[in-house]
């Protein structure tokens, strides 16, 4: 909206310029700069003036020059901004005009706060100047001692550190902030000079750890307050212009890869949408203020990963970063989306500084998706405010991570303590790529397309007789060669292994290598292919099942004895327990033959007939249906919609009537329990078993009955018939399993191609 300056007071016509075009705020910052200068030579300690009388303490010399010292602190942190604001302005065109709304107003409070600092601390000089005039200090006359005049302390207040039962650790916090306030700009922004009475401010007033002092104000804390409610409901969109401008302004070869990928799919989207408008079976929910960070893409890692893209690189994250992007548009929420640390600050409105304090505004996004490494940066710059929020969050992680694994005290009690988790987060807000992790959310993505009709027409789904192998980097094919070969010596076997220029290539020379392909040129040799041969690495990526999806039969090595984070340095380190039967267990447990076999590499023999046998076999292409635009719609529509992993109160989320209630044998886990009956493990239905009535419904004798933080309860010991509850609902596990131990599972149904949903579901 353009409206005119006239009439702005002056603190609005200065706004008006500071967020112009970069001279804009470059002249701000160096009217600040001046300003700054000048209070600097003006204020000088009275105890370098020469009427100064001597004999004051170390202290109480040192009081006089704090008022000056807190505003000039105050006003480099607000030239900082303003100059990381003049940095970004070439990024700030991709945010909406509620975002630069946001900033806007932001950018006015501190404006607005500083003015009244300046106004106080002219205030106090004036004062002090009348003071001295009417009872001038001969040059030796002995020191009278004047009112503590510092800026958070009335003239005849004095601070005192309360206290009080309500907040027991205010004492500690001060000395701690009375030690460290300087260690980050943060605390003079907000107004700290080292006194005690400003201390008390900051922990009262920005954080919640002392009380609140008479005689001020008691009001929320600034970033606890609620921003304005959006209630208008989500409207499936038919297009995706809106993504378009929100990542037109973002380059980089991931971010290029991302919208190459959207753009290609869009169509596909557009009609999944027109469908879900006519399905009578569609979720509403109200439409939400969504950030898309993909940390993995910012700072130093960002730079690191980017250069991998063109050579052959993990691309499944950013398969699922644009499917994700697509899916929310068309869902039809706001989005926002940002691979830049600095712009990330100034969206959620992080104090200048290295994130010691909490964020000066109340966050703006229902909901952030992020990866671990995004997680890394909001905690860094958010403060006290990221556990008040970190709700909101939602972590793209694609091997998992299990319960054990979260919560951070326990994985360190307990051995679970890993590079990665210890977060705290309620296990449902991480987000995978497959469904191998039930205590997760399972996220996905889409498959890309099967073959076009009218090609099926010509050639009802014929294939060359072609193996294309899994595999775009040279350490992928160590080992591999026997296997390769026996595969070659059945049908004509391409590569698309990326080459670096002047090396000379160390594959077979069997072997055709195409280099690294464009996603387009890679789709069309699978459309060709009959064969897609995993090598064993990488480990459950998208691209088998695309392969399946266009008509590709997907050969993959058995492991034996499974991989996992205590023999695989893959795994080593990862959050989880899980024992990796194959390449792609996902593929493998369901899909199956004839679209997936699973061999041991080893045996020439059994790799020799599967080939000879999948020559044999007229295979079609076959997407599972959460693998589709409208199952991922379904699927994301769903979470928003019902999963309220904000409030306190206990699930609703499946509904009880979804519940199955399975006693597993010794040693087993809840996932292998409910899958031996073609269930799944939802552990948002734990809190149903976690009461004695649960163990009596099924008939169990207990001799006692005891509540503990443990990962495997509930569950039942036989020996001395113990029967244990779960003290921490983060630790509701379904991954857990004990030789000892009897689990209690909360098993449920789900829709056909579609294991996160049950049909009670939506």
């Amino acid at each position: 909206m353009v409206s005119s300056g006239l009439g702005r007071r002056p603190k609005e016509r200065a706004m008006h310029v500071a967020l112009r075009p970069r001279s804009g705020c470059l002249v701000l910052c160096l009217c600040l700069s001046v300003f700054t200068l000048l209070l600097q030579s003006l204020w000088v300690p009275l105890e370098m003036t020469r009427d100064e009388p001597t004999g004051r303490s170390p202290e109480e010399q040192g009081q006089r020059g704090l008022g000056s010292r807190r505003l000039a602190l105050r006003l480099g942190a607000l030239s900082t901004q303003v100059q990381r604001l003049s940095r970004e302005s070439g990024q700030l065109t991709q945010l909406t005009k509620d975002d630069l709304s946001l900033l806007l107003q932001s950018f006015r409070q501190d404006q607005q706060g500083l003015a009244r600092l300046v106004e106080r601390e002219l205030k106090r000089v004036s004062q002090r100047l009348d003071q001295l005039s009417r009872h001038p200090h001969p040059r030796h006359q002995s020191h009278t001692p004047t009112h503590d005049l510092r800026p958070h302390a009335g003239p005849s207040e004095k601070c005192e550190v309360p206290m009080d039962r309500a907040y027991p650790v205010c004492a500690e916090k001060v000395e701690f902030l009375r030690a460290r306030w300087q260690s980050d700009p943060c605390y003079a922004f907000y107004g700290v000079d080292g006194t005690t009475c400003s201390i008390l401010t900051y922990l009262s007033q920005i954080e919640d750890f002392c009380p609140f002092r008479l005689g001020r104000n008691h009001s929320a804390l600034p970033w606890h307050q609620k921003p304005h409610s959006y209630t208008e409901k989500a409207e499936i969109r038919t297009t995706l212009s809106p993504l378009y401008e929100v990542i037109s302004n973002s380059s980089g070869p991931a971010v290029n890869f991302i919208r190459s990928r959207v753009e290609r799919m869009s169509e596909r989207w557009i009609q999944a949408a027109l469908r879900m408008r006519q399905s009578s079976n569609k979720t509403v929910s109200t439409q939400m203020r969504v950030l898309l960070y993909p940390g993995a893409l910012a700072g130093s890692v960002g730079q690191r990963f980017e250069a991998l893209v063109d050579r052959g690189g993990p691309l499944g994250e950013l398969v699922q970063w644009a499917d994700l992007s697509a899916c929310l548009t068309i869902l039809g929420h706001n989005l926002t989306f940002s691979t830049s640390q600095q712009l990330l600050h100034s969206l959620i409105g992080a104090a200048p500084g290295r994130g010691s304090c909490p964020i000066q505004r109340p966050l703006t996004f229902d909901l952030i998706y992020t990866d671990y490494h995004g997680l890394a940066h909001l905690h860094g710059a958010m403060g006290l405010a990221f556990l008040h929020y970190q709700c909101r969050f939602r972590i793209l992680d694609s091997f998992g991570t299990e319960p054990a694994f979260n919560l951070g005290s326990y994985a360190r009690s307990h051995g679970y303590k890993t590079l990665w988790g210890s977060w705290g987060l309620q296990p449902l807000q991480y987000m995978t790529m497959f469904p191998h992790t039930p205590d997760n959310s399972f996220l996905g993505f889409v498959s890309e397309e099967a073959a076009r009709e009218d090609e099926l027409e010509l050639d009802r789904y014929r294939k060359d007789r072609i193996a294309v192998i899994y595999g775009k980097q040279d350490y992928m094919w160590q080992g591999k060669s026997e296997y390769v070969e026996v595969i070659s010596e059945e049908m004509e076997t391409h590569a698309t292994v990326y080459q670096p220029p002047g090396l000379a290539s160390n594959l077979p020379g069997f072997i055709r290598n195409h280099g690294l392909l464009t996603q387009e040129q890679f789709l069309r040799l699978l459309r060709r292919a009959k064969v897609f041969v995993g090598l064993g690495f990488p480990y459950e990526g998208p691209a088998p099942i695309e392969a399946i999806a266009l008509g590709c039969v997907f050969l993959q090595p058995r492991f034996h004895p499974p991989h996992s984070s205590d023999n695989n340095d893959f795994y080593k380190g990862k959050p989880t327990t899980r024992q990796i039967s194959s390449q792609h267990p996902y593929a493998e447990e369901f899909i199956g033959k004839p679209h997936v076999w699973t061999v041991d590499v080893t045996n020439k023999t059994d790799v020799r007939e599967a080939a000879r046998a999948i020559l044999r076999t007229e295979v079609k292409p076959f997407t599972p249906r959460e693998f589709t635009c409208e199952g991922m719609l379904e699927r994301v529509g769903g979470y928003i919609a019902h999963q309220n992993l904000c409030s306190t109160s206990v699930p609703t989320w499946p509904p009880e009537s979804a519940l199955r209630v399975h006693l597993g044998p010794l040693g087993q886990s809840c996932v292998s329990v409910c899958r031996r009956s073609s269930l799944v493990c939802e552990p948002a239905l734990f809190h149903h078993l976690n009461s004695p009535a649960a163990f009596a419904r099924l008939s169990i004798g207990c001799s006692s009955m005891g509540k503990e933080v443990n990962h495997l309860f509930p569950s039942y010991s036989p020996w001395g018939r113990l029967c244990g509850l779960q003290q921490e609902p983060l630790l509701f596990s379904c991954a857990g399993s004990d030789p000892s131990h009897r689990r209690l599972c909360p098993c449920r149904a789900h829709l056909p191609g579609q294991v996160a949903l049950c049909p009670d579901c939506l």
